[in-house]
């Protein structure tokens, strides 16, 4: 059997073709690592936003902002994608984990778009990212992994609030399946 994920935000459907083929993996990674976003924001009921595992630590509900928030400035300030909404618009009503869902798929849907007009000459364009200049692509890619720096955040705090941490990449100590083939030993590592 095949992983299987509970809930998918972004179906393959739903994206979009790249201008150029050879871009289209940053649009399909996109609207997968959205999905895995959400696949862990959906483990958090309402009563767990508030939670943080330590003092200096963000609670919840402030990670979940912050990925809305960052995505816009890196999207809208450093790669300079047109047509995206202003910062107050950003967050959802509701500070439930349902409103963070919608919001964050609200967001990346048409913003799937209007990353596949780029062109490789825009995706190569050096642009400011802080105090620094970068490849625009190189900057999507940073905002890639800034995304699966807090989405690994969040499964942290769900194992320390004793809940289940789902599947985004493979098995989990709470989720596997009949193939799953976990790399955890030199036998493993040499299949």
């Amino acid at each position: 059997m095949a992983m299987q994920y509970e809930h998918v935000a972004v179906s393959d459907s739903e994206v979009p073709r790249a201008s150029s083929p050879v871009f289209q993996h940053m649009l399909d990674t996109y609207a997968s690592e959205t999905s895995k976003v959400i696949t862990v924001w959906r483990q958090f009921t309402p009563e767990d936003m508030h939670f943080k595992p330590a003092e200096r630590s963000y609670t919840v509900a402030e990670v979940m902002k912050h990925q809305l928030l960052s995505e816009r400035r890196f999207f809208a300030g450093f790669i300079g994608l047109p047509g995206e909404p202003e910062p107050g618009a950003l967050l959802p009503q509701e500070e439930t984990p349902a409103a963070f869902c919608r919001r964050q798929v609200e967001l990346c849907r048409p913003r799937l778009a209007r990353l596949a007009a780029y062109t490789e000459t825009q995706w190569l364009e050096e642009v400011q990212f802080f105090d620094v200049t970068r490849q625009r692509i190189w900057v999507f890619w940073r905002r890639v992994l800034h995304t699966a720096h807090h989405r690994t955040q969040l499964s942290v705090y769900l194992r320390l609030l004793g809940k289940p941490v789902p599947p985004t990449y493979g098995p989990t100590a709470d989720f596997t399946w009949t193939s799953a083939d976990s790399t955890r030993s030199v036998e493993a590592a040499g299949r």
